[in-house]
Order: structure tokens, then C-alpha cells, then sequence
């Protein structure tokens, strides 16, 4: 069984910055593309940020310039640094592996979600 362990959320003042990561775990042998969402209240999940294990980025134009995907292969981890925070980038964040190969075949999963607050 795959798992996604998130940390690193909490709150921050507006113009700050904050670095998530995100751990799997399980038996696995390679992972496709991991990436973020995240759910603000009364809102549908959006696509924040993602990362192909060949370092092929994508963001949401909302993040463009002020956050920053990266993942350690090594590790099966990806990290999310977010920098010039705002306060509509309040919300639940989720950390998101697809194509996750396991001896069961390929698998997708999705972390437990971590809260980011930005607020003064």
C-alpha cells in the first residue's frame, strides 16, 4: 500500500513563505508525476503545481512565479516552496502521486492534505 505523508503547513503573514513536502511510502519502484492541489472553503480542488520524475514542470498561473515545484527521486519526495504568500492562497493542500509503479500494477494516491493559512 502506497501513502503520501504531507508536512510543513501552518500559518504565515501575507509576504511570507512556507515549504511543504510530501513523502511516499510503500513498495514502490518509480513514480510518474507528483504534484499539488488545493481546496479553498466553498471552492473546487485546483491543480496548484506538478513535476514528472524528469523534471518537467507545470503551475497554475495563480502560483506563476512565487512557487516553486521540486521532488528528489531518491526519496519519493516532492516539495512546494511558496514564497510571496497571499491570503487567497488560503487553503487545504494536497499532495498528489499519479503513475506510482507497484508490484500490484500502477497506482494513483493522494496525501491526507495539509492547511496553509495566510492571514496577519
Amino acid at each position: 500500500q502506497v501513502q503520501l505523508v504531507e508536512s510543513g503547513g501552518g500559518l504565515v503573514q501575507p509576504g511570507g513563505s512556507l515549504r511543504l513536502s510530501c513523502a511516499a511510502s510503500g513498495s514502490i519502484f518509480s513514480i510518474n508525476a507528483m504534484g499539488w492541489a488545493r481546496q479553498a472553503p466553498g471552492k473546487q480542488r485546483e491543480l496548484v503545481a506538478s513535476i514528472t520524475s524528469g523534471g518537467n514542470t507545470n503551475y497554475a498561473d495563480s502560483v506563476k512565479g512565487r512557487f516553486t515545484i521540486s521532488r528528489d527521486n531518491a526519496k519519493n519526495t516532492v516539495y512546494l516552496q511558496m514564497n510571496s504568500l497571499k491570503p487567497e492562497d488560503t487553503a487545504v493542500y494536497y499532495c498528489n502521486a499519479e503513475g506510482v509503479k507497484t508490484p500490484s500494477g500502477y497506482v494513483a494516491v493522494w496525501g491526507q492534505g495539509s492547511l496553509v493559512t495566510v492571514s496577519s
